[in-house]
């Protein structure tokens, strides 16, 4: 007897699906429009990461998401449901448009620093106690070290909770790069 199960078509997840395909970036206009195009696209299960713009096609916003171009249609689609606009969408082809990775992670022997964007987020590694946060020229950066600094990763409110700006947003990229690295410490 045949198995017809060896002809059904395997399934693939979306992650699968934009790891064979090529990349594209969405360019938006402001900071909160990628902050809720991440959120939502997160949220449906869509492999796609936030990076920093490549210099040919910087607009206002300093920020891209990167997602598999072999979905664009459907990201799209979601997208437009939700009334946020990319200005454009490009595709990854060549490598000068290769979006800039937003981590940079230094090692102090007693300190732990991790950068995003123009942000630092500086630790002690035995206390995991915030000890700097720095960088940035938004309003927000003075609360947001006032209400961090001296705290531990645990008790420290989230960047992205309290904070209104790009500076916030990178911070809040930074806090959790550095729970990230803390969990393999």
């Amino acid at each position: 007897m045949l198995n017809f199960s060896l002809f059904k078509k395997k399934k693939t997840s979306r992650q699968d699906a934009g790891a064979r395909a090529g990349l594209g970036i969405l360019v938006f206009e402001h900071t909160s429009e990628v902050i809720r195009a991440e959120k939502l696209l997160r949220s449906e299960g869509w492999d796609i990461k936030v990076m920093g713009p490549p210099p040919e096609i910087r607009t206002g916003c300093d920020l891209v998401v990167r997602f598999p171009l072999i979905e664009q249609l459907n990201i799209l689609r979601l997208l437009e449901g939700a009334r946020i606009h990319p200005q454009q969408v490009v595709p990854v082809t060549g490598p000068l448009l290769k979006p800039v990775d937003l981590f940079q992670v230094k090692d102090f022997g007693d300190f732990l620093m991790v950068r995003a964007a123009n942000m630092k987020l500086t630790i002690e590694k035995r206390t995991q106690k915030i000890v700097n946060i720095s960088g940035g020229g938004c309003p927000d950066v003075p609360y947001l070290a006032y209400e961090m600094v001296g705290k531990t990763l645990s008790e420290s409110p989230r960047p992205l909770d309290i904070g209104h700006t790009l500076c916030g947003y990178a911070l809040g990229l930074a806090f959790e790069e550095m729970q990230k690295q803390c969990s393999v410490l």
